[in-house]
Formats: structure tokens, sequence, C-alpha cells
């Protein structure tokens, strides 16, 4: 349970690979910016989000500077074109907290979701719609307070966006919010949203894949073990398996996140409400 060392830097190199292609893209077609979007700036705006993810739980700077991870993150925000990082952070911590809590837990789909997203047809649309229902999501099922930070996250990255658009015009910033739309859409790395949680096997609500897609995505395939061990930063979580591997070798896990995606589409038995759901109480701290 230690900070990464080559976090910030590995951050560092895709924030600077996106502003690259933002350069780039200028006298691009309209068709092949999309292309591009989807092909490379989704997989690196995807990265930057569970990088984010990462850098939530301290892992970037260590808990005792737990500041300058919150800034970080706002750093890391930056190619995603929408201000991001700080509320994440706020919602995540009750998604570890309260896993699958009634009205906590905002990476549970609602009532809604999962009454309308029910056919093939739907649910290929449920998916690609992912970073609207990620976003809305939490402002309806536990809106919280708007904080300090999250006020800094949103002016920061106004101001990157209009820089960005002043020296190189409209196709970069379309470019970098196309990455994001497109890449946590109906995109193969998506598959890891399904994946982690939706129950595939009855009785079992977090599953793991070890496949190669966690050499682009900072393991977050390895998310039983990231479960039980939130502290410990994506690039040890390998280690964790290897040092215990009585405790999650047996658990179902996950071959390939295109297979998830297929499967949840075609699979009647799944859908938004194949979760696992709970009520929770607030812990003393909330009160």
């Amino acid at each position: 349970m230690r900070p990464d060392p080559h976090l910030k830097w590995t951050v560092l190199g895709l924030v600077l690979a996106q502003l690259l292609a933002c350069w780039l893209v200028r006298g691009l077609a309209w068709r092949w910016l999309l292309f591009w979007a989807y092909a490379f700036g989704g997989c690196v705006n995807h990265s930057l989000t569970l990088a984010i993810h990462d850098i939530s739980h301290n892992t970037a700077f260590g808990t005792g500077r737990a500041a300058h991870n919150r800034w970080f993150a706002v750093f890391a925000n930056l190619p995603i074109g929408v201000p991001y990082a700080a509320s994440f952070k706020k919602y995540h911590i009750d998604h570890h907290r309260y896993l699958g809590g009634d009205g906590l837990d905002v990476d549970v789909p609602t009532h809604f979701e999962g009454w309308f997203f029910c056919t093939p047809a739907r649910k290929l649309l449920w998916l690609a719609l992912q970073p609207f229902f990620y976003t809305l999501r939490p402002l309806w099922v536990h809106p919280r307070a708007v904080t300090r930070m999250e006020v800094f996250n949103t002016l920061v990255q106004l101001a990157a966006d209009a820089t960005i658009f002043a020296l190189g015009g409209l196709k970069p910033v379309v470019y970098l919010l196309a990455s994001s739309l497109l890449g946590l859409g109906l995109h193969p790395i998506s598959g890891h949203f399904v994946a982690e949680h939706y129950m595939f096997v009855k009785g079992y609500e977090t599953y793991s894949y070890y496949g190669p897609l966690n050499w682009i995505t900072f393991n977050v395939g390895y998310h039983v073990e990231h479960h039980d061990f939130p502290s410990i930063p994506s690039c040890s979580l390998p280690l964790v398996r290897k040092i215990a591997p009585e405790y999650y070798d047996h658990l179902p896990q996950h071959h390939s996140w295109g297979k998830v995606l297929w499967d949840f589409v075609f699979e009647d038995s799944l859908g938004p409400y194949a979760r696992v759901k709970r009520v929770c109480k607030l812990a003393q701290d909330r009160l």
C-alpha cells in the first residue's frame, strides 16, 4: 500500500500524446477525425479515466499528500474535455464503502434503465450511452453538494478547452470530446464497465479479468483484488493475486471484454437489472 512511482509519468505521457493529437487533427477531414478519435483517442482517454480512478485512491503521491493527488487528477482530466475527476472521487468512495447500496452506490443502474434497456437493440444503445448515464445518474440517485474541488476542476477544464479552441480551432476540441464519448461508450475497452459487477454467475457480484487489455487500462481487470485492497496501486494488483492465488484463482473470471459485451447484449438473463442491490446504512462520519 504505497504510491506507484511510475503513475505520474505515465499520465504525463498520455496527456502529452493527446495534446499532440490535437495539433495533428486540425487538418483532417471529419470522417478521419472521428476514426482516430475512436481508434486512438478513445483508448487514451479511457485509459486516463482509469488513471483518475487509480489516483482517486491516492496512489500517485500517497495518502500523506492527498491534495497532490486531487490536483494531479485534474491534470489527468484535461484531454477528457469535460470536468470529471473531482466528482468521480466524491462518488467512487461510496462505491467501495456501500457496494451495491440502494441510493448510495451510483454505479448501480436505476430502475428505469433496467426496465427500458431490456432488448438487444436497447442494451446496445445503453452501452453506447454509458458516458451520459455515468455522468447523470449520480445527480438522480444520490445528489450531493458541489465541492470547491469540483468548481476548481470545472474552471481549469473550461480554461483548457478554451485555450485549445483558440490555438487550434473547433476540430481539436471535437476530437477530445469524441474520444471520450466513443472511448467510454461502445468500445472494446468499455467491456470492463459490465465485467466488473454485473452478475454473470449467480451469487457472484465482482469479477476479475486477467487478459492483455490490462496493459492499457491500469490493471482495472484485477477488480476483485482492487476491492479487497483499494489502497494498493494498480501496478501491484497482479502481485496480490500471485501472493494469494488460493483466494482468487477459483473465482469466476472473464477472459474477454469483447465477449462480455456480446453476452450482455444477447443473453436474456443479462442487462442493467443484473446487479446485486442491497440496503446500506450511512457510516457515522457521513451523518
